[in-house]
């Protein structure tokens, strides 16, 4: 990859010291752009590099800067959080508000209400002046303060709403869409030469943006569907030839899925976008589905919500964000297991798990919760430092800064070949393929 796909933009030349110099003196360390966090650390990469005399592509690493840009006495800064709800939504505000305040002395910070929306002059939703009293308990709670939504608004109606307000670093929390909004956002900016910087924070419990190891909810996620795929081992092994069926979130990527599969370890198949399946046939899943029966009297499936969409006729419809409208893979498993059991003549039992939203709407676990705290932080001193167009990430466990046409440019996925599907197939025993031969 081309080196310069990994520069961050900047809105200028830092010219105030950091409030934080006073960590200096505690022997904290502060960071320089020049620090890189390599993105293939293997010694196979750096080899191949020094042979061809070439640097190895690397993120900016994050933290805090000696000189900043902004002018901590006159900084404005609006917070905003889009898309689906996510664990942790309220730990990353309230660790951005305190960093802010207490850290920068920063004290003129907005919430806009409802994600984009908010910028919207029609909806009338005045932006909340937040303080640490505001946010001081708001990570106890599920969901986001500030409340979210989908759909497009134009970016040329959000700048002008920032200048109204006199915003100079705007912080959105979101996803893949969220990102390409922001993205919109400070590439206008850029061409008009305004000195606003446009700072995100990754959120979707899919963790399916590219270039970023980890993003905060995933953890929460995977972690309390863990719940539902104990009940419906436990629903599927109180009855004779029973099946517990569980539904969880992965539109495209099937983290979750494989991830809670995992951490519990009671899972007899993982279905998941990546990796096609047939269910008819001698190699689909309804036979080996009812060979299991036969053998152990018991089986549980977990289904990521992307998985099996080709078994469906594409309508093209799409939601408030641009995204296709998926089908109901787990009704859809649901009722093609009854008919084929009872073509059969074999009796059997099925429960049906879908926790989706619920883990949605719960708080983040103690570990998610610190990283939240983690990348809030580090967004902030990106942001009083004057980078701009960039989203905090995570890699080889560092914390970065990575340019937001970068985490756009793909969507990142489980790769069937790697070590965590490889991990699922172990621990469930599963067929390495249940696709019939053509």
């Amino acid at each position: 990859m081309n080196n310069s796909e990994f520069i961050i933009n900047s809105l200028g030349t830092p010219g105030f010291d950091s409030p934080l110099l006073v960590y200096e003196d505690m022997g904290f360390t502060f960071h320089t752009d020049e620090e890189r966090v390599l993105l293939d650390a293997s010694l196979e990469n750096f080899l191949k590099c020094s042979r061809d005399g070439i640097i190895p592509p690397s993120f900016e690493k994050a933290g805090p800067r000696k000189n900043i840009f902004f002018n901590p006495a006159g900084t404005r800064v609006a917070i905003l959080t889009s898309g689906g709800l996510s664990p942790g939504l309220n730990d990353v505000i309230r660790a951005l508000v305190m960093q802010l305040y207490y850290r920068y002395n920063v004290t003129k910070i907005y919430g806009i209400r409802y994600g984009f929306q908010g910028f919207l002059k029609e909806t009338q939703l005045k932006p909340l002046l937040l303080d640490p009293q505001i946010v001081e308990k708001i990570h106890t709670e599920g969901g986001t303060i500030l409340g979210s939504s989908r759909g497009y608004v134009e970016p040329e109606i959000i700048l002008n709403r920032l200048l109204e307000l006199d915003i100079d670093i705007l912080f959105t929390i979101g996803g893949d869409g969220t990102l390409r909004a922001s993205l919109e956002l400070a590439d206008l900016i850029e061409k008009n030469q305004y000195p606003v910087s446009v700072i995100s924070i990754p959120k979707t419990i899919d963790n399916d943006i590219s270039y970023i190891e980890k993003t905060f909810g995933y953890e929460t996620a995977f972690s309390l569907a863990v719940t539902s795929i104990s009940g419906a081992h436990v629903e599927a092994r109180g009855a004779f030839n029973g099946i517990g069926l569980v539904k969880l979130m992965g539109r495209h990527s099937g983290y979750i899925a494989a991830s809670a599969a995992l951490a519990h370890n009671d899972a007899n198949y993982v279905l998941i976008p990546e990796v096609p399946f047939d269910l008819k046939g001698e190699n689909g899943l309804l036979r080996h589905l009812e060979n299991r029966l036969k053998a152990r009297e018991h089986a549980v499936i977990v289904v990521a919500e992307g998985a099996g969409q080709e078994f469906f006729i594409d309508r093209g419809e799409r939601d408030a964000s641009g995204n296709i409208k998926l089908f109901d893979i787990g009704k859809h498993l649901y009722n093609e297991i009854i008919q084929h059991f009872k073509s059969a003549g074999i009796e059997m039992t099925i429960k049906y798990f879908d926790p989706s939203y619920l883990i949605r709407s719960l708080p983040a676990t103690p570990s998610d919760s610190i990283f939240c705290a983690d990348l809030a932080r580090a967004a902030v001193h990106a942001g009083m430092a004057g980078k701009t167009s960039m989203v905090v990430g995570m890699w080889n466990t560092i914390l970065t800064h990575v340019p937001l046409r970068l985490a756009i440019s793909r969507r990142k996925t489980v790769d069937p070949r790697g070590s965590l599907w490889l991990s699922v197939i172990e621990a469930t025993g599963q067929p390495l393929n249940m696709k019939n031969k053509s």
